[in-house]
């Protein structure tokens, strides 16, 4: 049975406020020293929304042919991105949410080409770099889904491109696999990101517990001067938080409704440098990832696999779940999404429960059921570990009572949604969820009144 254990709060080697140190490594040992599996379903089904904006206009219809990497949803809001096939294949089903396509073949991108196997020159100026990860319908794969090219197009002057290797969520290896095995498409992604934002180093980011990683990179590195910077962090979560990254790599904290660009820095996830090489040097849109199955599964692993896979079919190829007793999160066991209790595989893809995004970083499932929720007891836990600096507990209370200008007034704006609060909360209480709702309801808020005055 897999558990999640409450360790201790992370002291040594602060880099920045508040944070946690989930677990001891059980968790991520699961998949670690295995290899990633290549994986081609019989159909997909691919949803139309892969950014934060809204669905995109679907370009195809029922009886289509198309082939892997055409365009099937166009982007119509600055914060969607294009959705493209991810597969050859006959569309048997579309509407305004999603397009499903009968698989006929699919190639994945070629690790035998070029950029997968040495430097490569990058002949692209920095606007024809910033198109070509608008086309190839590129975002933040680690999670945030923010379109790349709408990032990159900044006007600031950034002296940092941080590629966000930290990979802190518990039980996911999946950027730490494709480090391993497809590190030389993530140098040249790098390389290119760089140029497209103008930044003066690069740096690609891993805590302390991926040496290995280290390794592997500074060997392929080797020849090439400073042109990319590995650096290892002390391990701690979030880590991998966009502000949290800056602030252990920089120095700088960015401040309250600030973006980092505005303090000369661009985060990119380790998955979007390799999709960025993919589509730069070889042509593929942004149309699969490396997923993470784990956690009370038979056959642990990482998976390789066109963008629309439904997540049962990949339990099942996990060999299932070991007991019909447990949670299933789509993402990490932090800040992913409960999509069930008592689940199995068959369960899953009856009711199509879900499918591979581009932001899809795993699926966990976990023994056990939905814990029993008490009072607070006023131990301060939730402000100790709070990387924002803000207050859960007064959120929450004042969210509950609906009193939304308390919130803003208590910078529930700041929440960036890493479960830290939850986690170490003695009273089991759903303060995330609670402090999540009152941020987006106060951004609501904002954006009503601003629009009321325009």
């Amino acid at each position: 049975m897999v558990t999640i254990f409450y360790q201790r709060m992370f002291q040594s080697k602060s880099l920045f406020a508040g944070g946690i140190h989930p677990t001891d490594g059980f968790d991520k040992a699961l998949t670690g020293g295995k290899n990633i599996i290549k994986y081609i379903p019989n159909t997909v089904r691919i949803s139309l929304k892969q950014g934060l904006g809204p669905a995109c206009k679907p370009v195809v219809h029922a009886g289509d042919h198309v082939m892997e990497g055409q365009l099937i949803g166009e982007a119509g809001h600055f914060l969607s991105a294009h959705v493209h096939a991810s597969v050859t294949g006959t569309v048997t089903a579309v509407d305004e949410t999603a397009c499903e396509i009968a698989v006929e073949d699919c190639r994945l991108p070629d690790t035998d080409c070029v950029y997968y196997k040495e430097f490569v020159e990058i002949s692209y100026s920095k606007e024809e770099l910033v198109r070509l990860l608008s086309e190839g319908g590129l975002v933040g794969m680690g999670g945030a889904g923010f379109p790349t090219a709408v990032k990159y197009a900044t006007k600031e002057k950034i002296s940092h491109l941080l590629i966000n290797g930290a990979e802190c969520e518990p039980f996911l290896t999946c950027d730490e696999h494709l480090i391993l095995e497809q590190g030389m498409a993530i140098l040249n992604g790098a390389r290119a990101l760089k140029k497209a934002c103008g930044a003066q180093k690069v740096i690609i980011c891993m805590e302390d517990n991926k040496v290995h990683c280290k390794e592997a990179l500074d060997k392929l590195l080797a020849g090439h001067g400073r042109e990319v910077e590995i650096r290892l962090l002390p391990t701690k979560y979030p880590q991998g938080s966009e502000k949290q990254l800056i602030q252990a790599v920089m120095g700088v904290e960015i401040p309250a409704g600030k973006l980092p660009a505005e303090v000369g820095a661009m985060v990119s996830n380790i998955q979007t440098a390799k999709a960025a090489a993919d589509m730069i040097f070889g042509g593929f849109p942004s149309t699969s990832r490396v997923i993470t199955i784990t956690g009370d599964v038979a056959h642990p692993g990482n998976y390789l696999v066109p963008i629309g896979t439904d997540i049962g079919e990949l339990v099942a190829l996990a060999g299932d779940v070991k007991s019909k007793d447990n949670k299933v999160i789509l993402g990490g066991p932090m800040t992913g999404r409960l999509l069930g209790f008592c689940l199995d595989a068959a369960k899953m893809q009856a009711e199509k429960m879900a499918v591979v995004s581009k932001v899809s970083g795993g699926l966990v499932v976990l023994d056990g059921n939905k814990p029993e929720v008490s009072n607070c007891i006023k131990c301060g836990r939730c402000l100790q570990v709070c990387p924002a600096g803000i207050k859960p507990v007064m959120i929450e209370k004042n969210y509950l009572l609906g009193n939304l200008i308390a919130c803003k007034a208590l910078y529930a704006t700041e929440c960036i949604a890493c479960g830290s609060c939850s986690y170490i909360c003695p009273a089991r209480r759903e303060l995330a969820f609670h402090v999540v709702s009152a941020r987006e309801a106060v951004r609501a808020k904002i954006r009503e009144e601003a629009a009321q005055h325009a």
